[in-house]
């Protein structure tokens, strides 16, 4: 995850802790306690076509229950793992989630959700906000009829909208969600528009990752240049927000290569807030799966982030999380801690290796069924990356 408006304009955003450390500092990575993602159903209301969890509309086959989902809980913060966010699916489907919200509040994570938001009643967003989530992350993938191709039901774009004013009428922060494909990429400023508008806090743009019905979507990836383009105007709208005096935080998710390119733009016009921006990147190592961002899914198997579902490192419900989490016995844990070495392809000799970390590891296993190969989305060209 990169954060645009640190990067370019210095603005600090609640999660930055997470990402920067506290004083310029992070835990190593054997000693780190991750971010978890809890794909708590593949249940879902809407059938998305990029959906890396495949949800289904019915089944809750082998879903952990209430119990099981408290047992988790607790594992997690008696490992002191410092966010739960919950996922899907739709986590709204069950019946207990605000129940199992409002348990994690009470051992002491702080609790996130992303949501397609159309289930966010004006009741729902009452009591999110009275539990204390740090924020609800709402996904939208367009204007209108955009979205709700995307989403595979008519009125789902208002039906979000709606959950957005529902939770920001309350006072609860919003984080609006984005994955950009081709089909797509010119709803963009649109959609900064919208957040403008509505007075929503933060916006993430999501890299399309190839897992579940996005790796069926490979085809309307956008290509390196287009990604550029889409980049480059995330960057001068989050400048233009700064300029307004706009308090809007402006992520980029899944591809670090957005990192680098942010510093080498700026080092043609701004020495100065280019050398920030990588000792930033610094800070931050790059992708952190398997390190500072994990995932849980509806039956207990961990997995070193949410996209990666295919590689299970073992399931709560037979030991707890930190015993999985910690244990480098697991060559794909312990190389996942120390990828450097393991590295292929442009990857193993790019010079920006140690503030990019070789990118999201489920796209290469996706493109070239070898987990440590390069990662396809990454758009900078060989010179740029120190090949000659």
């Amino acid at each position: 995850m990169i954060s645009i408006s640190r990067l370019l304009c210095d603005e600090i955003g609640p999660g930055d802790e997470l990402r920067y450390g506290h004083n310029g500092r992070l835990s190593p990575a054997l000693e780190a306690r991750p971010i978890v993602v809890w794909n708590c159903t593949r249940r879902c209301n809407l059938n998305c076509i990029h959906c890396y969890a495949d949800a289904a509309s019915a089944t809750n086959d082998g879903e952990m229950d209430n119990e099981e989902g408290k047992a988790l809980i607790r594992q997690l913060a008696e490992f002191k793992v410092p966010v739960l966010l919950f996922s899907g699916g739709e986590p709204l489907v069950r019946k207990d989630f605000l129940e199992l919200a409002r348990y994690a509040t009470d051992k002491g994570l702080g609790v996130v959700v992303s949501t397609n938001g159309t289930l966010i009643t004006p009741e729902i967003a009452r009591e999110m906000k009275g539990i204390g989530f740090r924020e609800v992350g709402i996904s939208v993938d367009g204007i209108g009829d955009q979205n709700d191709k995307f989403r595979g039901k008519p009125g789902a774009y208002e039906a979000a909208l709606q959950g957005i004013r529902n939770c920001i009428a309350e006072g609860q922060r919003v984080s609006l969600r984005m994955t950009i494909t081709r089909s797509n990429k010119n709803e963009v400023p649109s959609i900064l528009d919208l957040v403008e508008r509505e007075g929503i806090d933060r916006v993430c743009f999501y890299h399309l990752a190839y897992a579940g019905r996005g790796n069926d979507l490979r085809n309307i990836d956008l290509s390196h240049e287009e990604t550029r383009e889409v980049v480059d105007l995330i960057c001068d709208r989050t400048i233009d927000f700064h300029q307004k005096g706009m308090n809007k935080e402006i992520l980029m998710v899944a591809n670090h290569t957005d990192g680098v390119y942010l510093y080498l733009k700026e080092k043609e016009r701004n020495q100065a807030r280019a050398t920030a921006i990588m000792e930033l990147l610094k800070i931050n190592g790059g992708n952190n799966s398997g390190i500072r961002i994990g995932a849980v899914d509806e039956l207990g198997n961990v997995h070193p982030d949410q996209f990666w579902r295919s590689l299970s490192l073992g399931n709560v419900r037979k030991r707890s999380f930190g015993d999985i989490w910690l244990d480098i016995s697991n060559p794909v844990m312990a190389g996942l801690k120390g990828r450097k070495g393991l590295l292929k392809g442009k990857c193993a000799v790019c010079r920006y290796l140690d503030v990019c970390n070789g990118n999201l590891r489920a796209r290469a296993e996706a493109v070239f069924d070898d987990m440590w190969a390069e990662d396809p989305a990454c758009y900078l060209t060989d010179e740029e990356i120190g090949i000659k």
